[in-house]
């Protein structure tokens, strides 16, 4: 057995463990950004797990035109964190530029990313079980309204069935495939 044995499931490993937590970041800045609700248990639940780390950096970053700049600052070291060790599992050594230039694109597309799976999990909900409260259909509906409702707002009136999730869902998958493989291509190019 090879080098490569092993190579997988760490590089599985950390893309989980920071995955999870970048996405915990994104999902605060974006909950603060569309001015959730911050008193639903999941909303909680966000905020205690990246309190310890955000706080004292927002004594370093201040925010920025009302967002909380230091969220997103977070969740990319914290990508950037994870690019390191996934560069340094796969044999390229200790590149701390590389990882965080790898890291700009990778933030991008899991913002992008939150926004699909809550539109697509609204939808679901709304088949499954509409009409319904929950603490969690609350909190992806006040992600997920902000970008919905402008688009709901021009589409014709349908016989009562709203394609505007399917709308928002096409509008985010386009804008991934345009600015994330010429963006990392550039990147590429410049390590």
């Amino acid at each position: 057995m090879g080098g490569g044995y092993l190579e997988n499931p760490a590089i599985f490993l950390v893309q989980v463990i920071f995955g999870l937590y970048a996405t915990l970041v994104v999902l605060r800045f974006l909950l603060q950004l569309m001015r959730a609700d911050f008193y639903n248990p999941l909303s909680q639940f966000i905020v205690k797990a990246t309190k310890p780390i955000l706080n004292p950096m927002r004594r370093i970053i201040p925010s920025v035109g009302g967002m909380d700049t230091a969220s997103i600052v977070l969740a990319w070291i914290v990508i950037a964190v994870e690019q390191l060790l996934i560069l340094a599992i796969k044999g390229f050594g200790f590149a701390p530029v590389a990882a965080m230039l790898l890291a700009i694109p990778e933030l991008i597309a899991l913002v992008i990313n939150v926004f699909l799976f809550a539109i697509i999990i609204q939808v679901i909900i709304s088949w499954i079980n509409p009409g319904t409260y929950n603490p969690v259909v609350g909190l992806i509906n006040s992600l997920t309204e902000p970008l919905i409702s402008p688009v709901r707002r021009r589409m014709p009136n349908m016989g009562g069935l709203d394609f505007s999730p399917m709308v928002v869902i096409i509008g985010l998958v386009l804008l991934e495939m345009l600015l994330i493989p010429p963006l990392t291509d550039v990147i590429s190019r410049m390590l």
